[in-house]
Formats: structure tokens, C-alpha cells, sequence
């Protein structure tokens, strides 16, 4: 055990080292790929403006995402209704879908409660 605590401070140091070295670089050179993107001049209202774009775009985004749901919907009803006809394999992707959903749902809980597993701090 530690052997391998050793090696992991080995290679973290070796990788601090790394970015302490090219980290620089690489953060000018994402810049300079993406300055697209970048508004000028960064002030306090370009980025209230920019909030408030995204929140009216993803507001005008509903319906169409309503309408999507409401397809997925009817395609699982159809499934439901032609499940003699369902292959094995299908059902074991929806049964893993649904293992995964359950796994994010107990991690969530976990981190919620401050990551116990026995229960919220009274």
C-alpha cells in the first residue's frame, strides 16, 4: 500500500510539474483558438446581456422540447404495447438505463447530504 502511495505522489508531482511548465501555453493557446467566442470588452453588462440571452433562448427552446417528450412518450407506449415482440437485448439496455438512472439518482443524495452515507447532519 504504500508502494503505491508513493508512486500516485510520484506521478502527481510529475504532473504538477507539467502544467507548472506548459500550463501557460496551453491556456494562451485555448484562448487564441476560441477567441470567437470572447467578448470585448468584459464588462459587467455584456455579461448580464449575455445571461439574459441565454435565459430567454432556452426559454423559447420549451416548446420544442415539450413536443420531443411527448414523442418519446408515445414511442414507449409503443414499445409497452408490442412487448411480446421486444428482444432481449433491448430490454437489457432499458433495464441498464434504468440501473444508471438510479446510481446518478443515489449518487446525488450522497453528495446532497454532505457525502454520509448514513444520513443528513442534524
Amino acid at each position: 500500500m504504500a508502494s503505491k502511495l508513493a508512486q500516485l505522489q510520484s506521478k502527481a508531482c510529475q504532473a504538477t510539474q507539467f502544467m507548472a511548465k506548459h500550463g501557460c501555453a496551453y491556456y494562451k493557446q485555448l484562448l487564441e483558438q476560441n477567441k470567437q467566442f470572447i467578448q470585448e470588452p468584459p464588462t459587467v453588462e455584456k455579461c448580464n446581456l449575455l445571461s439574459k440571452q441565454l435565459f430567454y433562448t432556452r426559454l423559447a427552446s420549451i416548446p420544442g422540447r415539450y413536443e420531443a417528450f411527448w414523442k418519446e412518450v408515445d414511442c414507449v407506449k409503443q414499445l409497452w404495447k408490442n412487448r411480446q415482440e421486444l428482444k432481449v437485448e433491448d430490454a437489457g439496455i432499458a433495464a441498464l438505463f434504468g440501473l444508471e438512472c438510479f446510481a446518478w439518482y443515489c449518487a446525488g443524495e450522497i453528495v446532497g447530504r454532505g457525502f454520509t452515507f448514513t444520513g443528513y447532519y442534524v
